[in-house]
């Protein structure tokens, strides 16, 4: 038989119906068989193969018949229309699904694919913008197919996963599915992706969807599904060549808006807590039902809270919602309660989330917007109006279970002015980070990356400058390419600036403590400041402090930390946590970071020193990826810093009083002025041997 014949195991036809990442295999051995030239050998492998491309065809017949029974719960606007969503996606290599919030898009697809067949060749990845999303919509599918969690429906997190080989659809972060693409470049190990909450447009899922419209070709099987609250929805369709969209209505109530703005015509202007006690006021006399309140922050969220509380409502219990609660404290939104409920969020729970239950809502219109600012070259980190797009979200929370009202705490004049759409982030971010990981994956040319909205060149421009001030990149035939020092910083997964720490510390010596503070620096800052106990946290964390160097204090908490893991149990380890004001949640997410770093730089066999670092020895390392946040006093406490920018020390850091001469920065944040956080003492003389390259010297 003839490998060309449609029955033959090594045959295209047939390897098209066998499990993908067994197929992809099979067809690279059988290129490389092509040169082998000892015919008893070659066919041995092709037996070899036919075994193994047969045994890959009873595998997704294995997993066609083991299928869980589907079941569409009937309240949901897609259950109704699935039908036709399946129509689409046995027809179509990509479409896309436009769903108001609420409409089930989010739980309903994976199965949906699951009845037409898909899931059987390879797993169906289901991306989630953030991981408290992607476990929650994991637990609720799998809940849904009446299968425990990790077996048919799985998630892989950032430092969590339950997942099984076998596993039908698997819920992550686009972040993680963005990984995969350096080990799995044709994603081979799925037949279907669905990326949720495109509109989000993050870098990551700007960055997903052009590189999946440049691999359609190489895999005409996989199926692309993306999903958007019906937010420019015709931008995602002609970037995939005018794929179909379907539009699945999602609000089943009607929502009335009231604007009940802060700023009054009188005298009488409130702030933002008076107007939210006055709309929780107005919609509690409006009767029973819960309502959700969107802030800007953790800190806000907790004072908010603590302020409603006083106010003894009648049966109602007040509940924050943001990223970094634990798992136990995140799900108590959703369980089932009795009376009223107020639960506080930030952004997490205007599209990520579902808060069941929700009759009101109440936005003050504002949210914190990560923006690089091109003229300072600072990330910032300013609290903007939101989108009139954003609005529409959070207004879509209520009205799923009654008629909805929505306060917002702005005037319909102010609503009118705002953009259509918030930025995507890569027309607002750094791309030092996104072109190093292009460079390293082989994905050529940014400038020539098919993204759905291009960067700005000035924007691209700076990322390249700063891989060249980290000496990432150099020029070769007119063409910027990696350094295998740049090389080496693709391969370790943190910022690239902490990326050229670690470098640097290998060859002085001081690996162990660089790995440390890296991974300390990648995170939310475990030590918290409640508002009502300020001073008592405050001194809790001075024990930890060091005067020269705020670096110092990461090392020195992290060898408490250490002390005090040996001697206690975990539950009082976890006490240990909160009695010191340090977030536990946090500290294992350092923890798990430093030991994924440790991982990295074992791959590249890098040995951790025995001998602790001395001051000059760590930061010589720390600053050879902070050269343009260096600044020397200029006078009181403002610093001069590169590009002739000035700045000031944070005021929680002890070097913000009386600062040292000269001094360099973890980060430059521009907030109501410019601040540097995470500073340290340092001798001008370290300068010149790390900044060679960047130095003019007047002849």
């Amino acid at each position: 038989m003839h490998l060309n014949s449609d029955t033959h195991p090594l045959s295209n036809a047939f390897l098209n119906l066998c499990y993908q990442s067994d197929a992809s295999r099979i067809r690279r051995r059988l290129f490389k068989l092509n040169k082998e030239v000892d015919s008893d050998k070659k066919t041995q492998t092709l037996a070899q193969l036919s075994e193994q491309a047969q045994a890959a065809f009873e595998k997704v017949e294995l997993r066609r018949n083991a299928r869980p029974k589907i079941h569409y719960p009937e309240n949901l606007p897609v259950s109704l229309m699935r039908d036709d969503i399946a129509r689409a996606i046995a027809g179509n290599q990509v479409v896309i699904i436009a769903g108001e919030t609420g409409s089930g898009k989010t739980t309903q697809l994976p199965k949906i694919c699951l009845e037409v067949g898909l899931g059987c060749r390879g797993m169906i990845a289901h991306t989630q913008p953030r991981r408290l999303a992607a476990r929650s919509v994991a637990s609720r599918i799998a809940e849904e197919l009446q299968s425990p969690l990790g077996e048919v429906v799985g998630f892989k997190v950032r430092f969590a996963d339950a997942l099984k080989s076998d596993s039908y659809i698997k819920l992550m972060t686009d972040g993680i599915l963005l990984a995969e693409l350096t080990s799995d470049r044709n994603l081979d190990q799925y037949d279907t992706i669905i990326i949720d909450e495109a509109h989000e447009r993050s870098l990551n899922i700007d960055f997903i969807l052009g590189y999946l419209k440049q691999i359609l070709k190489k895999r005409p099987d996989l199926k692309v599904i993306i999903t958007s609250a019906t937010i420019d929805v015709e931008r995602f369709s002609k970037h995939f060549n005018n794929a179909p969209i379907i539009e699945v209505s999602g609000r089943t109530f009607p929502v009335e808006t009231r604007y009940r703005p802060l700023v009054q015509d009188s005298d009488a202007d409130l702030d933002q807590i008076e107007g939210i006690f006055a709309a929780v006021d107005e919609l509690v006399s409006e009767g029973l039902g819960d309502i959700l309140i969107f802030m800007n922050g953790e800190r806000e969220i907790r004072d908010t809270a603590e302020q409603l509380s006083r106010r003894n409502y009648r049966d109602t219990e007040i509940l924050p919602l943001y990223a970094r609660l634990s798992y136990g404290e995140q799900s108590k939104v959703f369980n089932s309660h009795r009376g009223r409920r107020i639960v506080l969020a930030t952004n997490v729970a205007e599209t990520s989330l579902t808060v069941p239950g929700i009759r009101y809502v109440i936005d003050p219109g504002t949210a914190r917007i990560s923006r690089y600012s091109y003229r300072t070259k600072v990330q910032r980190l300013p609290i903007e109006p939101i989108s009139q797009a954003s609005a529409n979200q959070r207004q879509g929370r209520c009205g799923r279970v009654g008629p909805g009202i929505c306060i917002r705490l702005y005037d319909e004049a102010d609503f009118n002015n705002r953009p259509a759409f918030t930025d995507p982030e890569i027309l607002r971010t750094n791309l030092a980070s996104v072109i190093l990981q292009m460079l390293a994956i082989g994905l050529g040319d940014i400038a020539g990356f098919p993204f759905i909205e291009p960067p700005d060149p000035r924007h691209i421009r700076d990322g390249f400058l700063l891989l060249e001030e980290l000496q990432a990149v150099e020029s070769k035939h007119n063409k910027l390419v990696l350094t295998p020092l740049g090389r080496n910083l693709a391969q370790i997964p943190v910022d690239p600036r902490l990326a050229r720490m670690v470098v640097e510390s290998q060859q002085l010596g001081c690996l162990n403590e660089v790995l440390v503070i890296a991974a300390g620096l990648s995170i939310q800052d475990p030590r918290e400041r409640p508002m009502e106990k300020k001073q008592a946290s405050d001194e809790a964390h001075r024990r930890f402090a060091d005067p020269s160097s705020d670096f110092v204090s990461w090392i020195n908490l992290w060898q408490h930390l250490k002390e005090q893991q040996k001697e206690l149990s975990a539950s009082q380890f976890r006490k240990k946590c909160r009695d010191e004001y340090l977030a536990y949640l946090r500290v294992r997410e350092w923890q798990d970071l430093y030991a994924q770093l440790k991982q990295a730089v074992h791959d590249l066999k890098w040995r951790l020193n025995d001998t602790p670092a001395s001051y000059d020895t760590l930061h010589r390392a720390l600053l050879s990826g902070l050269l343009s946040h260096v600044g020397f006093k200029d006078n009181n406490n403002e610093y001069l810093g590169a590009r002739n920018r000035k700045f000031f020390v944070f005021p929680g850091s002890p070097l913000a009083k009386k600062g040292p001469k000269w001094i360099m920065a973890a980060e430059l944040t521009e907030t109501s002025r410019l601040f540097a956080r995470c500073c340290a003492k340092i001798e001008p003389e370290w300068l010149e041997p790390l900044a060679a390259h960047l130095i003019k010297k007047a002849m």
